[in-house]
């Protein structure tokens, strides 16, 4: 039995389940947002890449892609929260396999919303630095969601999630047809 499954046979009260997600928080919504906004800039001046400054365009386009990665992001983790009963994190998995809401566009919103969102600070900051960083680890990201979750949660939920992964896009969301 992996340890992936040995962590999903427990379900952690909610209290415990939203201070996870607290402490999460100021990773991601403290502490990178500071790295793309202020170090890398401040990186891309040390490396002469401070070509172009932040205008209405850059804002634009980074302020939008920023509130439509907040969306999947937030959204996904308010599901995974309440109707998985679990969180992102593979030491408190969600109980059940979610289909519904974002993970009925993509299998990965919650990737999908992280990456757009900080592309999106990147862009609006105008850091090359910025962008190359938020490349990188969604490059990381990626192969660890192909070579580890994508096989637990096989492990875990067998035929209805090799069901899921044949109908639903990895990261990319696909809407639904309107019938």
């Amino acid at each position: 039995m992996s340890q992936f499954l040995k962590w999903s046979q427990r379900e952690h009260p909610f209290r415990a389940r939203i201070t996870a997600m607290l402490l999460a928080g100021i990773l991601f919504l403290i502490i990178l947002p500071y790295l793309l906004l202020v170090v890398c800039p401040s990186v891309d001046k040390r490396l002469g890449m401070d070509l172009l400054t932040p205008g209405i365009a850059s804002i634009l386009v980074g302020g939008t892609l920023m509130a439509i990665g907040f969306f999947f992001g937030f959204w996904s983790i308010v599901l995974q929260l309440t109707q998985g009963r679990g969180t992102p994190f593979p030491m408190m998995p969600t109980q059940g396999l979610l289909t519904n809401g974002p993970f009925r566009l993509c299998r990965n919103p919650m990737t999908f919303g992280t990456v757009v969102a900080y592309l999106g600070m990147a862009v609006a900051a105008v850091t090359p630095v910025g962008v190359a960083l938020v490349l990188v680890l969604a490059s990381l990201l990626v192969v660890y969601l192909k070579k580890v979750e994508e096989n637990e949660l096989a492990e875990r939920f067998g035929e209805p999630y090799q069901a899921y992964r044949r109908r639903v896009p990895f990261i990319i969301p696909k809407w639904p047809k309107a019938s």
